[in-house]
């Protein structure tokens, strides 16, 4: 194993594999375009395949994925479209709601009208949404930049505020549910579901990485019917975002209504040993190392099947 850390600043840096939490700040690696060579000073680093563990902008978005393409690296998880149609969680939902899944209702929301007309923005939130609603940058990942706000002015402040992530916002209604989510492979075949339970507002990023007020539960505690329902649905989402090699896709379960309303899909979900993801393949009969032998031959196969498809 090569770990190669990317910085804030998008330099890529050899790290060292045994210090946690990871940091990128060894020696400086390069990859050459087209080649795909890996270069720490005047040496090249051999390798096989590419693990992506990356969150967010530049990770998840089919970027680095669209790199690896055109370095004819084999990668694991989702190709350039999926991963960017993910990643967007309005184009993602957009796509989901007209496949017949119900999603949670939204506004989509760009940053010219926002200049131009924010009376009226918060006129429409509160009347055809209603408060309590959530903001989100359309395409970051981690929830970053997610603020939860129950009046006019707390809205204003949240669309500011994820307007500095994205120049496009998403509004959404706010659910009263239970958090459900669904790992998918190749198949596409699901896990059984597992549930995120926190005691924060929602689960915000110092929920997921920096407090332990969170906690997720694999099985979901759910009904036979409940749980065989969402598992196809998670199959179904994975098929109409065209993913491929693995996702997280995350749903609202209202118990009164016996419904689920899809949330987002995750391409590059947590990966250690005690995130959902492979909590939820391990409570379905995998191991963890079952389940990186079977993605790293995902993108081997994959890897193989682009390259014989014809150019021009």
């Amino acid at each position: 194993m090569i770990p190669v850390g990317i910085d804030r600043d998008g330099d890529w840096h050899l790290g060292d594999p045994t210090f946690r939490p990871f940091k990128a700040d060894g020696r400086a690696v390069e990859m050459s375009v087209p080649a795909g060579s890996l270069r720490v000073a005047e040496h090249d680093i051999e390798f096989d395949v590419v693990f992506p563990v990356l969150h967010g902008p530049h990770g998840e978005d089919g970027t680095v994925q669209g790199l690896l393409e055109t370095c004819g690296v084999p990668y694991v998880g989702c190709g350039v479209t999926g991963s960017a149609l993910a990643m967007d969680k309005d184009l993602a939902k957009r796509v989901v709601q007209g496949s017949g899944i119900a999603t949670t209702p939204w506004i989509r929301l760009f940053r010219p009208r926002w200049d131009a007309d924010p009376h009226g923005v918060v006129e429409q939130v509160a009347t055809s949404l209603r408060y309590p609603v959530f903001v989100k940058p359309s395409a970051q990942g981690s929830s970053v930049g997610v603020a939860r706000a129950v009046s006019d002015q707390e809205l204003k402040e949240a669309i500011d505020a994820a307007f500095r992530y994205d120049s496009k916002v998403v509004i959404e209604r706010g659910v009263d549910g239970r958090e459900i989510e669904v790992a998918v492979l190749d198949g596409p075949r699901a896990s059984v579901p597992g549930e995120v339970i926190t005691e924060a507002e929602f689960y915000t990023y110092d929920a997921k990485y920096a407090s332990d007020v969170s906690r997720f539960e694999a099985p979901a505690r759910l009904p036979p019917s409940a749980a065989s329902e969402v598992s196809a649905l998670a199959e179904r989402v994975f098929t109409e975002l065209g993913l491929s090699g693995l996702a997280r896709v995350d749903f609202f379960y209202d118990e009164h209504k016996r419904t689920f309303l899809f949330n987002e899909a995750n391409t590059l979900p947590g990966f250690t040993s005690i995130s959902g993801f492979p909590k939820m393949w391990i409570a379905s009969g995998m191991t963890y190392s079952e389940l990186c032998s079977r993605l790293v031959d995902a993108a081997f196969i994959r890897h193989e099947e682009r390259g014989q498809h014809a150019i021009r």
